[in-house]
């Protein structure tokens, strides 16, 4: 069979599930019961979310769209029970990021405006972290609000993602690579980034697919932080490299060095968020403990750590205070949960009210952490031991499953 026929047969397959929940939305949308509102996630969805789905803010251009950015906005509708806009924002994800067959496509992780003019993918390289959760919000959303079509495109995703991103490192076993292209180095050395690893996410692929890699890359996340941070903080990427054929060891990433900053905040909110009744809760938050430290003597976190000697530098925006609150609540420094959450409270204020266009300081990656972090503090969502979402509207709506 010609191989343009086969591809064909697979686009009408992968579509035919998007097209199905954009053609239920209205149907979706009436059979819905309103739970508690969340006031932050609406303003800013009407702020950042387009009619069609497409979310505009990023940290690098203005009105450029990640996956990350589309991943998240799918988690947040969902503890929102915003099932419209959830269904708006994975529809055109799947149009503009994910492509006709998810059997040999991921999601590329930019989209926007090119040199050209041209709206369009700008790189087809995909970021595993977004592939998670979407993955993750898929599952859920099928889950809870009982739509077996979203389950159908997250296996389909999974099955790619286990296929191109899982490797077996020597000595190691299985890990999650951050991307297909980039992240395979010369000399038998692969970079890794702890942050794209959410431990209740791995729960939750894990009792999807219990014969899986996810419990065993669960665990080796675990030991990449036990193995990399000496002072209690975490690098945004970390080494790995093979010394013999069932043999290595974290290394000092060769490209960003132990510098920990921009990405690694989210390991703490990660850690802050796993369940205590996790086997790994305790020890991570026990290996992290350099950022609460810190905090507690400066005020505020740093923005950048040499996660080696433990030096730091900068006073970090409001969005690492927010990712640091479910941190502090799992460590029970209550006070310091307190402390910075008012700076928290201000800064995201102070966002909202300014004009969309005024780049000045980019809101997308702080609010979007504020967003994680205060739906988290509100119980508006919390993660159960297997990975599973309890959702506060969820007792409101009798059709929601509760497990």
């Amino acid at each position: 069979m010609p191989a343009l026929v086969i591809n064909l047969r697979r686009a009408v397959g992968w579509m035919t599930g998007v097209l199905a929940s954009a053609t239920l939305t209205p149907v979706l949308a009436a059979s819905t019961c309103d739970g508690p509102a969340w006031p932050f996630w609406q303003d800013y969805a009407t702020r950042y979310v387009q009619a069609d789905g497409r979310m505009l803010e990023s940290s690098l251009k203005a009105n450029h769209s990640t996956s990350e950015g589309q991943s998240y906005g799918m988690l947040f509708a969902l503890v929102a029970n915003d099932r419209e806009r959830f269904d708006r924002l994975w529809t055109w994800t799947a149009e503009n990021m994910t492509g006709a067959d998810p059997s040999t496509r991921l999601p590329g992780w930019l989209w926007g405006q090119g040199e050209d003019g041209s709206w369009k993918l700008q790189d087809a390289n995909s970021a595993s972290d977004a592939d998670l959760w979407i993955i993750y919000a898929l599952l859920e959303a099928a889950r809870i609000w009982q739509h077996p079509a979203y389950r159908n495109d997250a296996l389909a995703l999974l099955k790619t993602v286990e296929s191109r991103l899982v490797v077996n490192l020597p000595g190691l076993g299985k890990m999650l690579l951050p991307g297909p292209e980039g992240f395979v180095q010369p000399d038998h050395l692969w970079r890794l980034n702890a942050s794209y690893l959410p431990v209740p996410l791995l729960r939750r692929l894990a009792r999807e697919e219990p014969a899986g890699p996810w419990k065993e890359i669960a665990d080796n996340t675990a030991k990449l932080i036990d193995a990399s941070s000496p002072k209690g903080f975490i690098a945004d990427w970390v080494g790995y490299r093979g010394t013999s054929p069932k043999t290595g060891l974290f290394v000092v990433d060769p490209v960003t060095g132990e510098l920990g900053s921009y990405d690694a905040i989210r390991v703490y909110l990660w850690a802050g968020m796993t369940p205590a009744s996790d086997p790994l809760a305790a020890r991570l938050l026990a290996r992290l403990d350099g950022m609460a430290v810190s905090t507690a003597s400066s005020g505020t976190p740093p923005e950048k750590v040499q996660v080696m000697s433990g030096a730091s530098q900068g006073q970090a925006p409001f969005g690492y205070s927010a990712a640091l609150l479910p941190y502090f609540q799992a460590k029970g420094q209550t006070w310091l949960a307190e402390q910075q959450q008012r700076r928290v409270e201000a800064g995201v204020s102070t966002a909202l009210a300014r004009d969309p266009t005024d780049r000045t300081e980019p809101a997308y990656y702080n609010l979007m952490l504020s967003l994680f972090a205060l739906g988290w503090v509100e119980k508006r969502y919390q993660f159960r031991e297997d990975g599973t979402l309890k959702l506060s509207w969820e007792t409101s709506c009798p059709r929601a499953a509760t497990r």
